[in-house]
């Protein structure tokens, strides 16, 4: 089990050594942040008392007039774990920010880099196909005048290695 920030450290080192990526490294609090293919901040912050580490990821910004069934499908998303891969969304109510929320059990991540890069990137395209239903949903809604707006989303795989 990782339950210091020095085993927390020697781990990202281990994620460094496999991605070939310098920005796996925490801060004094625990926080790593990685910007992939200039779409998403991919945030790792260890949680000392537990051993574990929550990924989170910004997926898109809702308009003040989104319509309901972006929300609807959110919560079915979070409740029912459908096209979640056992994560969870959370709402920021200041700027409306939808944020895909994932705990990796650190101890066995440690024993299989590879296996947690192959995560990060699986979390990324099911990031990119929230982007893609969200940005569905907004621009259906602005179709039909309800006031909503499209978004840019596009669904590609990811790679956190250099």
């Amino acid at each position: 089990m990782i339950n210091t920030m020095e085993e927390y450290n020697g781990f990202l080192a281990h994620v460094r050594k496999e991605t070939g990526i310098e920005a796996f490294s925490a801060d004094e609090t625990g926080l790593v942040t990685v910007r992939v293919d200039d779409k998403y901040n991919v945030n790792l912050q260890f949680v000392e008392a537990t051993g574990r580490m929550l990924c989170f990821v910004e997926v898109a910004v809702l308009p003040k007039d989104a319509p309901k069934e972006v929300y609807r499908d959110l919560l079915a998303g979070g409740l029912f774990g459908k096209d979640t891969a056992g994560g969870y969304f959370t709402l920021e109510a200041e700027t409306e920010s939808v944020v895909y929320n994932y705990f990796f059990d650190l101890a066995a991540a440690a024993k299989d880099v590879d296996d947690f890069v192959s995560t990060l990137e699986k979390i990324l395209q099911l990031c990119d196909s929230w982007c893609e239903r969200i940005g569905a949903i907004l621009s259906a809604s602005a179709d039909h005048g309800a006031g909503g707006h499209g978004m840019d989303g596009y669904l590609h795989g990811h790679h956190i290695r250099a």
